[in-house]
């Protein structure tokens, strides 16, 4: 396994488990674009964020953007967004949500939270799109899937988003059942609840994409998808483990979906 893959493994088993079913050449550039967000997202996401380091990659970034040498996780992105055609502005999006993690803690309402979630998982939805080549009909529904994926990521995570001090439920959602933090009570069972039907709603509308995607590369879409389907339903059942553990089907349900996705080719 090479360094990448490894680093996509251990840092991001769902989409490590699904994109072995690319073909090795569309494999092999996802794992440059998830080196990079990890890469970058890294350097935040921890208690004492690298703020300096986040700005250095972001200059680096930029100016390989624009033909210069840079190290090679940064180089290697900037040489397949050039090669792929990957809009400048999705770009500037994702580092400018990743920034947010720098000083945002708290979200108010969904609608503010949206704007958090184009530039940390919209756009790697358009990304993933022009590295799969699809239409840009296919672009929406790109958005919605990785607007679905990071619902999914933020309600399984609860418990370390906390211990970083981050809150990404919407205080409004807090309110509607009377949740007056994030713990072990019912009415913040009743919130991950709410949270879990709000993914699944977003995950659905985005599946009607899955006509724009060749059947050759749609059992990797589907495996991905239907991981984070089943880790939704094993919240559900226990909603207030996500306060003490991170979720994650088991192997063995990972298998099953393998072989029921590459089936259906």
């Amino acid at each position: 396994m090479s360094s990448l893959h490894y680093a996509f493994f251990r840092k991001g088993r769902n989409f490590f488990y699904s994109s072995v079913l690319f073909p090795r050449p569309v494999r092999d550039e996802v794992a440059v674009l998830y080196s990079f967000v990890r890469y970058v997202d890294d350097l935040v996401d921890r208690p004492e964020p690298l703020v300096e380091d986040f700005y250095r990659a972001w200059r680096l970034t930029e100016r390989s953007l624009d033909g210069a040498a840079a190290p090679p996780v940064i180089g290697d992105f900037a040489e397949l967004a050039r090669r792929r055609g990957f809009e400048r502005r999705w770009i500037e999006a994702f580092l400018e949500s990743m920034e947010m993690d720098l000083h945002k803690k708290r979200y108010a309402t969904f609608g503010e939270l949206l704007r958090y979630i184009y530039g940390s998982a919209e756009v790697i939805g358009l990304f993933m799109a022009k590295i799969l080549g699809l239409p840009p009909a296919s672009y929406p529904y790109a958005r919605l899937l990785g607007r679905a994926y990071q619902l999914i990521n933020m309600i399984r995570d609860v418990g370390e988003d906390l211990a970083l001090g981050r809150v990404y439920i919407p205080a409004e959602d807090m309110e509607r059942f009377g949740a007056r933090g994030v713990g072990p009570t019912e009415e913040f069972a009743q919130v991950v609840r709410y949270e879990l039907a709000r993914y699944l709603h977003i995950q659905k509308a985005a599946e009607e994409g899955y006509r724009y995607i060749p059947r050759r590369l749609l059992p990797a879409i589907k495996t991905a998808s239907d991981l984070y389907k089943r880790t939704a339903m094993l919240i559900w059942r226990r909603p207030l483990s996500v306060l003490s553990h991170k979720v994650r089907p088991r192997f063995g349900e990972v298998m099953l979906l393998y072989v029921k996705n590459v089936a259906s080719i």
